[in-house]
């Protein structure tokens, strides 16, 4: 995970940039080869921030490569990302990894697994406590953050990699099929969760998800990727009501959203 910490100074005037600043995800002319395989190839998007976003695609498209590029991760071979005007470096960022049993640290107690992300940036012990007691006192954990990793459902290991991810108050996070390898019911109820973090933060989200059904259900919109070289088939807008509960996964306006995604998907697929 890498996160950046920017404090302004207190009673400090705010300098004129020489470039306006823009709520948006900026992608231009991003470039990225494999073993003399294109990935991508001047590919450029604008995400509106403050939302949830989905990408979707055949596999092999490139949808986890897209994340790690633009968060840093995975170098770009051409290209620029700017967030809200800003590049990656000046904004703070916040990633959750697929395999959360490799994600957190054995060794530490699920709270103390929280707070490492603000000791890395060098926020002291009672700061670090105050950010902890306020994250959680906003989320109902039922179950013991004094508790190691490895005593715990991966649901509870999931959620504490967001709570993890959450902690340093990210204006970007980053889900990397977070629920992939969890069992039905309990993709079901984290759904429910990440769905009520969002509903309170409004923290610009990006989600990669193999599963169609989820990302319909947990997005503003869902950018539907092509087979290589990569680009974007389509963004389909999600006009649904939030939580997207029972009642709205199971309703004409979301059936209606899957079944164009789905058509969208298959062309690309059986595409040439």
């Amino acid at each position: 995970m890498r996160v950046v910490d920017r404090t302004a100074a207190e009673g400090a005037s705010p300098v004129p940039s020489a470039k306006p600043r823009q709520a948006y995800v900026t992608v231009r002319g991003l470039s990225k080869k494999f073993q003399g395989t294109t990935i991508y190839e001047d590919f450029s998007i604008d995400l509106p921030m403050g939302k949830f976003i989905s990408v979707f695609g055949p596999n092999g498209c490139g949808k986890s490569t897209f994340i790690n590029m633009i968060s840093g991760l995975m170098p770009m071979d051409a290209g620029e990302v700017l967030y809200d005007g800003q590049t990656i470096r000046d904004t703070r960022i916040s990633y959750v990894f697929q395999n959360y049993r490799e994600a957190l640290f054995p060794w530490m107690r699920a709270i103390d697994n929280i707070h490492y992300p603000l000791k890395v940036i060098g926020v002291d012990r009672k700061e670090r406590g105050r950010r902890v007691e306020k994250l959680l006192a906003d989320f109902d954990v039922p179950f013991d953050l004094n508790a190691y990793p490895y005593t715990l459902s991966g649901g509870q290991q999931q959620t504490v990699s967001i709570l993890r991810a959450l902690v340093t108050e990210p204006e970007v996070l980053f889900l990397d099929e977070p629920f992939s390898a969890l069992d039905y019911e309990m993709t079901l109820f984290m759904r429910e969760r990440l769905q009520h973090i969002f509903m309170k933060l409004k923290t610009t989200m990006l989600l990669v998800s193999h599963d169609l059904e989820e990302a319909i259900q947990l997005a503003d919109q869902v950018v539907l990727l092509t087979r290589r070289p990569t680009r974007v088939a389509e963004i389909v807008p999600v006009d649904l009501p939030w939580p997207r509960d029972l009642d709205v996964t199971t309703g004409e306006g979301f059936i209606t959203l899957k079944r164009h995604c789905l058509d969208r998907f298959w062309r690309e697929v059986k595409r040439d």
